[in-house]
């Protein structure tokens, strides 16, 4: 991580158009490279989301001033026509200089901390805030009460964003250190060709939910009665009241029903408080159970593989070192890593959708409060006011025509799924695209690069070498989860990107292509989980590639190529 150069060259720019137009708060607004936030938000944002949810603001500043962090000292985000834009805001480089040496000093004292912090201090904190959240008691509670717990709960999902972010920097240090070492005591190709084979996971909540997901499967497969209530009727609640009809079938209710207390608290789209939650509506646990049916999905299978390539991988770095003291310092850098690793897929599980889920919850039944005294609708018509709205009709019931500021949003948010999002807007400079490190969980500047050459003719799609590997397939075009179903067994995923939630459909593919997303967004990172070859910031796949095409996916170039 460089301290930002004087260099301001602009590469590119743009401040809106007819068809994307944008409206400035202020100038120097203008002067900042504010990039769509598609990992995260890829739909258009809620009013309350926006105003008290998102992952940018308060945290980040609080993760920039804990760490020193020289490459930046605030997270600002913009809604643009609907869609969340972000942008990292510059230090002067007199004061960048000065943190600089400062962070260096105590990035590795995180990265070689943290998970005894994490075991002994965070996670338990986390647990027992989700805990209250579960607990209380929503019916018996009074509008002024409900009040106070909104409070609780917003003071609860700050205090994990903060320590989400000391996570990240403390995973970051520990796979950066990884990296530069066997860089240096096994030669940089070689780090390049291993290190996204080692730095994975093979005990986490993601893998946890697999497996218990498989041994109800295993259940169900065992029994042929049960296994064809899977196959032949056509939706859950036919499902359920088949599995009803018989003590085994009860059985699996029961698994099931444990299985979404334990994994339910997440939505398709984590990063929300709108979505429906797998806990709330378990479709999508059946879903993956019938998938996991069809397929036969063999757990043990897919985690053994993901554990000899990482054994592989490793081995094939330990064959380049020369001497004992490179040795030593790779191991050293080894055991770090692979402890680090799990915590990707152990911190969205517990905080971004963990605790963005019990908000949904906490703000909902909230929601019933002022459904019932009339003020709106339905309760989740609340995620439509913002916060100072929320006080206000609180306390005053007819502060505003409530219902009819819920409806005009609400016909603003359809206007805006009508709109394709640019994936940046303002200023590109050099510091933005190659100074400032946040930027490329999302691609850059790689995928900034690639827009400048696309060429709308060719049978060949460039990308980020996400996951390693070469995949021939049929490739299945999804935009939506709605469209989960039409995907194939083997068949190649080919989406804008993908979150959390979508990792019930990695048990089934072959390869996965992406628009966006950096080498440590969730499609690289869970490709890499479960070995699939996968290329990520494509730009354009989305639009260049159509379902049933045959497509070969090259996770090691970052190459698509459309073969017929």
């Amino acid at each position: 991580m460089s301290v930002q150069s004087t260099s301001n060259d602009i590469l590119g720019e743009f401040l809106g158009n007819e068809s994307f137009p944008v409206k400035w708060q202020s100038e120097q607004d203008k002067k900042e490279f504010w990039w769509f936030d598609d990992l995260h938000v890829p739909r258009p944002v809620s009013p309350l989301y926006f105003d008290i949810g998102g992952w940018w603001g308060e945290a980040c500043k609080y993760m920039y001033r804990r760490f020193g962090v020289p490459f930046g000292k605030d997270w600002q985000a913009r809604n643009i026509n609907g869609y969340v834009y972000t942008a990292v805001m510059r230090r002067e480089p007199e004061e960048a200089a000065k943190l600089a040496p400062y962070f260096a000093m105590m990035l590795p004292v995180y990265a070689t901390r943290f998970l005894k912090w994490w075991d002994d201090r965070y996670l338990p904190e986390i647990k027992k805030n989700l805990e209250y959240l579960d607990t209380f008691a929503y019916e018996e509670a009074s509008l002024p009460e409900m009040m106070v717990l909104l409070e609780d709960a917003l003071d609860i999902q700050e205090r994990h964003l903060r320590i989400h972010w000391i996570l990240n920097l403390a995973q970051f240090a520990a796979f950066q250190q990884f990296g530069q070492v066997a860089g240096e005591v096994a030669g940089p190709e070689a780090a390049a060709q291993y290190s996204g084979k080692v730095l994975v996971s093979v005990q986490d909540k993601n893998w946890e939910s697999s497996r218990d997901l498989w041994r109800i499967k295993e259940e169900i497969k065992s029994d042929p009665s049960l296994k064809s209530i899977f196959t032949e009727q056509d939706s859950m609640d036919n499902i359920i009241a088949s599995l009803k009809s018989s003590p085994r079938g009860q059985e699996i209710l029961k698994a099931i029903d444990a299985y979404k207390e334990e994994y339910g608290y997440k939505a398709v789209y984590t990063h929300e408080y709108t979505y429906q939650l797998w806990k709330e509506n378990p479709a999508p646990i059946y879903e993956m159970l019938r998938n996991y049916l069809d397929s036969d999905y063999d757990y043990h299978k897919d985690i053994t593989k993901v554990a000899e390539e990482q054994k592989a991988a490793i081995e094939g770095l330990r064959a380049l070192i020369q001497n004992d003291e490179d040795s030593q310092k790779f191991e050293n850098a080894l055991e770090l890593a692979l402890a680090m690793a799990p915590l990707t897929p152990d911190h969205h599980f517990y905080i971004d959708q963990g605790t963005y889920a019990r908000m949904r919850i906490s703000i909902k039944e909230l929601g019933k409060k002022f459904a019932a005294r009339g003020d709106i609708n339905k309760s989740e018509d609340i995620f439509y006011l913002l916060y100072d709205e929320i006080r206000e009709l609180s306390a005053t019931p007819d502060a505003f025509d409530a219902r009819a500021r819920v409806a005009e949003r609400r016909i603003e948010q359809e206007k805006a799924r009508e709109v394709t999002p640019r994936d940046w807007v303002g200023t590109a400079d050099h510091w933005s695209l190659y100074e400032q490190a946040y930027v490329g969980v999302w691609g850059y500047p790689e995928r900034f690069e690639l827009g400048k050459t696309k060429d709308l003719e060719t049978t060949e799609i460039q990308g980020l070498a996400a996951s390693a590997g070469v995949v021939e397939g049929i490739a299945r075009l999804v935009n939506d989860p709605a469209e989960f179903d039409q995907l194939q067994q083997g068949e190649i995923l080919v989406c804008r990107m993908t979150n959390p939630a979508w990792t019930l459909l990695f048990s089934k593919i072959s390869g996965l292509v992406t628009d966006a997303g950096g080498a440590l967004s969730h499609p690289a990172v869970i490709a890499r989980e479960y070995g699939i070859p996968a290329v990520t910031s494509t730009l354009d796949a989305t639009s260049k590639i159509k379902s049933g095409q045959l497509i070969r996916v090259d996770g090691a170039k970052g190459i698509v190529s459309i073969i017929e």
